[in-house]
């Protein structure tokens, strides 16, 4: 495919307890979605370690000297792609994070994304969570380049928070990539509804990507991995098993949108607007 035509190829896989046959079962995922000519692949949130505040101290590790790492290097760099390794628990000097790295065909690491916004919630007959007894939160957002894709990119609870889009939007991304876990409480009813919205928002495609489920797991994550389009088309989306989803994305698609529909140039910055802050 041309430089602004692209296959996307989302691994939703299944995670256990087994670090060293987590990133194993990866690489080998990550061959196999390469040779089904996707030129970016992305993992799922938390897939070298269960999903679990007990689990993050256990499962983290430096980002440039541990084995998962270079275990993502390597991949890209023999599989000759662009590689979102999904996400880690980061070990920095002592202080733990939700982290996504990015990989270019070389095996150089592009750019790291810890996870902004921790995912602290209290859903009574729901569920309660609070990464923040665990983890730091980033505090950065984070874009990368392919050609002229620009890709802003997000972690699981990043999507809810449509300031972070827009940002991103306003910034050139046409594409927005979200590791993620939502579960059986949540997925449900808002992952493909958040997808939706980031994308009709702010014209451009989404990808969110998650573990396979595993109902015997403390945390059951929602799987439903899927690609939409600027319209809000649901382009390929997986079930609830380890599954590989493709999807073929075209930059012309989202001109056309943004010309059809000029939200960008008609938003009323003389009464509001979304700012960054230093």
């Amino acid at each position: 495919m041309a430089a602004r035509q692209m296959r996307l190829g989302l691994i939703q896989m299944a995670v256990h307890e087994d670090k060293l046959e987590n990133v194993k079962k990866a690489v080998s995922l990550i061959k196999k979605a390469a040779e089904k000519g996707s030129s970016l692949i992305v993992l799922p949130e938390c897939f070298n370690s269960p999903y679990g505040l007990k689990y993050f101290p256990k499962y983290a590790e430096s980002i440039h000297q541990g084995d998962t790492a270079k275990a993502l290097s390597t991949a890209a760099k023999e599989n000759k792609i662009y590689l979102v390794g999904g996400s880690i628990p980061e070990n920095d000097n002592g202080e733990l994070y939700n982290t996504c790295t990015v990989w270019d065909p070389s095996g150089n690491l592009l750019c790291t994304h810890r996870k902004v916004h921790l995912f602290d919630i209290d859903i009574p007959g729901g569920i309660k969570f609070k990464e923040s007894e665990v983890l730091k939160p980033g505090k950065k957002l984070t874009t990368f380049n392919i050609g002229p894709w620009k890709i802003g990119l997000g972690i699981c609870y990043d999507i809810r928070f449509a300031e972070m889009a827009k940002l991103y939007c306003k910034d050139g991304c046409n594409l927005l990539i979200y590791p993620g876990a939502f579960n059986m409480t949540t997925g449900p009813l808002h992952w493909e509804l958040l997808q939706k919205s980031r994308a009709v928002d702010n014209e451009l495609y989404v990808a969110a990507v998650s573990p396979a489920q595993d109902a015997s797991a403390e945390y059951v994550a929602y799987g439903h991995t899927m690609a939409i389009d600027p319209w809000g088309k649901i382009l390929s989306s997986a079930s609830f098993g380890e599954e590989i989803v493709y999807a073929d994305i075209d930059l012309s698609v989202v001109e056309k949108m943004r010309q059809q529909i000029p939200l960008i140039s008609q938003r009323r910055t003389d009464l509001y607007d979304t700012v960054l802050k230093d």
